[in-house]
């Protein structure tokens, strides 16, 4: 293969992972930005201050409603959690947003088949339960009120000490506010601004994996001759080890989730892999920079954790009920073609959208000189 080919096919894979989730990726941040301008610091205390079942179970419906890409879901969980929900309340939020989603059990069961979709949806919940239980017992209250001090002085240091609130006593009024929209638009351009980096080096890695590592490499990480209890427990541990260093994040790990499936991994071991793109390596550099490293690290240990027990709880009830699917053997893509469908209908709409939002914000901004001094 040519120099050029090479660099030709290393753009592509990282241009369609990054396709493949771009319209949800501007939801969760025009969902982060509209949490930012529309709720007051403290705003969400009442709704999801604690780590009840009524408030994580809110948290999981809108984490669900959601429907973003992990970077985004990372972004709104941090506005939540320092409007003043429970961390472990936002953390579900976070959880529920990349993996209770319709547009990820589509692709799963096109790649992978529909017992994948289940173990996305049901074994989710389970990913949730696993969580909540350890972030009692693992998180610290300290770690947890360091970080939220961290990303409220955050917020004041990257978007002024003034906050931009919405004007409007409901949410109706501040839906109907230009100005509300106008610094939508600015936390936004903001919040995008900050994780731009993380964005492009992410997909850049993932699209160099995707082409240069060949997929017997990740296979070889995998124990197949093994007593099943043992490779069942190997490969769920291995699983999220190998998302972390694949750097894909979120809708982009189901093509690489195909390979390692029909490659040799147990169903378990895959279930793992696709729990845990709320930890790759860019991301672990989001939460160390909101949180800073102390909660940080602690996140990243009980994410683990809870997606191996997770992953080990569901095939164990799949082999329960001796319904464990078995690989097709089919040559899988290792990235999503891009062509005219939902997703590329969904990310013009949502470009142009978004496009209209920046731009009229600016226009105003032109117009207003007050609004310039104020920003």
């Amino acid at each position: 293969m040519s120099v050029w080919l090479f660099v030709w096919h290393w753009a592509y894979a990282s241009f369609a992972m990054f396709w493949a989730v771009l319209w949800s990726l501007l939801l969760g941040f025009c969902l982060s930005a509209m949490v930012q301008a529309y709720v007051p610091k403290g705003g969400l205390a009442s709704a999801l201050g604690r780590a009840g079942v009524r408030e994580l179970s809110l948290a999981t419906a809108l984490g669900a409603a959601s429907s973003s890409c992990s970077y985004a879901a990372a972004a709104t969980a941090k506005s939540i959690f320092v409007r003043g929900a429970d961390f472990t309340t936002a953390m579900v939020f976070m959880f529920a947003s990349t993996n209770l989603v319709i547009e990820l059990g589509l692709i799963l069961w096109r790649l992978l088949g529909w017992p994948f979709v289940v173990v996305e949806w049901l074994g989710g919940l389970v990913l949730i339960v696993v969580f909540v239980l350890l972030s009692r017992l693992l998180i610290s209250r300290s770690a947890i009120e360091e970080g939220r001090s961290r990303a409220e002085a955050g917020d004041d240091a990257h978007h002024g000490h003034a906050e931009m609130l919405a004007p409007g006593r409901t949410l109706f009024e501040k839906l109907r506010s230009g100005e509300g929209w106008r610094y939508v638009a600015r936390y936004f351009e903001r919040d995008w601004s900050m994780l731009q980096t993380d964005l492009v080096l992410g997909f850049v890695i993932a699209g160099l994996l995707a082409v240069a590592v060949p997929a017997s490499w990740w296979h070889e990480l995998f124990v197949s001759n093994a007593p099943p209890a043992l490779r069942v427990i190997e490969n769920a541990l291995v699983g999220p080890i190998i998302a972390i260093l694949s750097f894909v994040c979120s809708i982009g790990n189901v093509p690489l989730a195909a390979v390692l499936w029909n490659g040799g991994s147990s169903f378990g071991g895959v279930i793992a892999f696709l729990y845990a793109d709320l930890i790759v390596l860019p991301l672990i550099d989001v939460y160390r920079r909101y949180y800073g490293w102390r909660l940080a690290l602690q996140m990243v240990g009980v994410f683990y954790l809870s997606m191996v027990l997770a992953a080990l709880v569901v095939d164990g009830a799949f082999a329960l009920i001796h319904s464990e699917p078995r690989p097709s053997g089919n040559l899988l893509m290792t990235v999503e073609r891009i062509g005219f469908d939902y997703t590329t209908v969904l990310n013009v709409v949502s470009l142009a959208l978004v496009g209209l939002l920046v731009w009229w914000r600016r226009r105003a901004d032109a117009s207003s000189p007050r609004s310039r001094t104020s920003a």
